[in-house]
Order: C-alpha cells, then sequence, then structure tokens
C-alpha cells in the first residue's frame, strides 16, 4: 500500500459516486489559480461531510477555516431552505476568492463569511447570539484547534454535531515528543477531549489522494 494506490482507490471511488459537478470544479480551479494552498478537503471528503450535516438534518453550520469554499460549498448545499452557514477565514486573498466561488454556485444569501483571525471573531458569534449551531467544521490551523473546539462547545446545544479535520498528521500524533507545533495541537486537543464529559467523541485515520491522515467526530450529549 502507498501513495500512489490510496489516490487511484480515491479516484475510483469519485468516479463512482461523486459525479462531475461544475461549480465545484470551477471552485477548485479559481483557488488553483489563485495560488491557494492545495489543502482543501477530496471530493468524497467533501461528500462525505455534505450528507453527514444532511443526515443530521442541520439548518445551522459553522465552518472555522475557509479557504477557497470548496468544503463550505459542500456543507452549504446539505442545508434545507431557510438554512444558513457561517464560515471563518483569516486571509483576505482566500476570502476573495471563496467569495467569488460562493456567488457562482448561487449560494451568495446562504453563506456568511467572516474576515478575520477565528479566535477573534468566534467571541463575536457568541455575543450576537448567532449560536447554538447544528454542525461545526474545524478545518483551520492546527495549533489552535483545542481553543477552536472550546469556542465550538460554546456555540453548540445537545446533539451538535462537531466534525474536527487532519487530526492524524500522518501518524505523527503519537509521537509526544514532536517538536511540530500541529502535533502537538492535536495532542493537547485530544486531552480535552478525553477529559470533556459534555461529548461522546471518536477519531477514525483516513488514507486517499490527501495522503495519510484523519478526522474526528464529536457529539454533545443531550
Amino acid at each position: 500500500m502507498n501513495q500512489n494506490q490510496w489516490a487511484a482507490v480515491d479516484r475510483y471511488i469519485t468516479d463512482a459516486l461523486v459525479p462531475a459537478d461544475p461549480v465545484l470544479e470551477a471552485a477548485l480551479q479559481a483557488s488553483t489559480d489563485a495560488g491557494l494552498p492545495a489543502i482543501n478537503v477530496a471530493p468524497n471528503q467533501g461528500k462525505l461531510l455534505h450528507l453527514l450535516a444532511r443526515i443530521h438534518g442541520a439548518r445551522t453550520i459553522l465552518e472555522i477555516g475557509t479557504l477557497g469554499g470548496y468544503s463550505t460549498i459542500w456543507l452549504a448545499r446539505a442545508l434545507p431552505v431557510g438554512g444558513r452557514l457561517v464560515t471563518l477565514e483569516l486571509d483576505p486573498k482566500h476570502a476573495e476568492v471563496a467569495r467569488a466561488n460562493f456567488g457562482r454556485a448561487g449560494l451568495a444569501d446562504v453563506i456568511e463569511l467572516k474576515l478575520g483571525r477565528a479566535l477573534d471573531t468566534l467571541p463575536g458569534l457568541a455575543a450576537e447570539k448567532r449560536g447554538p449551531f447544528d454542525f461545526i467544521f474545524i478545518d483551520a490551523d492546527k495549533v489552535s484547534i483545542p481553543e477552536y473546539f472550546a469556542w465550538a462547545l460554546k456555540l453548540s446545544r445537545p446533539g451538535t454535531v462537531i466534525i474536527v479535520d487532519n487530526v492524524v498528521r500522518k501518524g505523527a500524533v503519537v509521537d509526544a515528543t514532536s517538536s511540530d507545533p500541529s502535533v502537538q495541537g492535536v495532542r493537547r486537543f485530544n486531552q480535552l477531549l478525553a477529559a470533556e464529559k459534555r461529548v461522546s467523541a471518536t477519531s477514525l485515520q483516513t488514507v486517499g489522494s490527501k495522503g495519510y491522515d484523519g478526522f474526528t467526530l464529536v457529539v454533545v450529549n443531550s
């Protein structure tokens, strides 16, 4: 098993189960053309997020980390009529690309992009009583995952689903002595999660076109 095989299987799954979509493909191309890093979720992962939000019946979604808006579009398409999505992005260039992608997707009236440092924006959402959110996707810098998760809990309700991406770090998450701040951020998050009695959670390893990583699935308890 190697990266080439993982990517080939992802292509097979995508060709079979994730039909070609001009809007999503245009969003990826716009991100590439603008020089954004190619760290968006894979198509089959985007559809997984979409299905999880639909299964949950989410009407309000919070995304921490927009990039070019690819995952945002997947999630927004899961919303029912009247649903809303708030996405947080630090980089003005990323936000510009994302907003154009949302307009092209016909979702500009459904998605609200807030520009700025998420740890500055999240308290504002709480102060404005924008929560609770039904579904929260955390996919921003890994150093701050513990803080993002703490705010996600404040903006949740019993039954809220929280997904945290990139939590395996090519297996480096098991190395307590790692000097990688992202690895240590994930490890701090796991320590908090293990001690948090208000939630039930598990993590899964993944392989595919994006390499070896994983995600954490959290449900806020009743």
